[in-house]
Parts: structure tokens; sequence; C-alpha cells
């Protein structure tokens, strides 16, 4: 059974054909994958490879955890399940009637006299 691996630490150089290749040397790989930021198109520093069985991703882990690779050292682990996350709020709905829902306060600093 295929055994997936949360991999941190990765170097922002780093592809998803030379993480594959780098833990090929451990076992058969099933997928690599590294996760990137939607905004800047740049690497988040981690990734998941999926390892073909559960000896593989054990010596894949033994091999790779605390090792360098790419000039950064790496933190590989047993990937956990996500977590079912509730839904967000808040972003734009600020407030202020102008299509964005709401009607929120507009206050702030008073602006008027001061009487001592």
């Amino acid at each position: 059974m295929a055994k997936k691996l949360y991999v941190g630490g990765l170097s922002y150089g780093t592809t998803e054909d030379g993480l594959r290749e780098a833990f090929a040397q451990a076992g058969a790989v099933d997928s690599a994958a590294i996760i990137m930021d939607k905004f800047s198109g740049r690497s988040k520093g981690f990734g998941f490879v999926e390892m073909s069985s559960d000896d593989d991703a054990a010596k894949a882990i033994a091999m790779w955890d605390g090792k360098e690779l790419d000039g950064r050292t790496l933190k590989v682990s047993e990937a956990r399940p996500m977590e079912v996350r509730p839904p967000r709020s808040g972003g734009f709905n600020r407030g202020g009637g102008r299509g964005f829902g709401g009607g929120g306060s507009r206050g702030g600093f008073g602006g008027g006299r001061r009487e001592y």
C-alpha cells in the first residue's frame, strides 16, 4: 500500500523531478509534489512524496530526514490526513455598503474639540 510522506525544508530551487529522483534512491516513488504559493508562483518550501510501499517509505524517512538536499536540511515524516477546517470568514466584507455587504461602523478618531 502506498504511503504519503511530508517533506519540509525544501529549497526554493528544488523541482518535483529532483525531489522524485532523490526519493527514488530509497524505493519506488508513485508521485512527488511541491506545494506552490498561488500568488507568487514560488515554492512554499514543502511538498509530499508518495512511496509505493510502507517499507520504501520507512527507508526514505531514514535516508532523508535531517539530511541535506539542494543546500537545505529536510524534515521528512509520514504525512497526516488533511484536517477538515471550517469555512473562512472575513476578507472583503468590511462594510460600508458599497456592494461588499454589511453596514459596519466607520468610526475612528473623532476630530472634534477637546474640552478641558
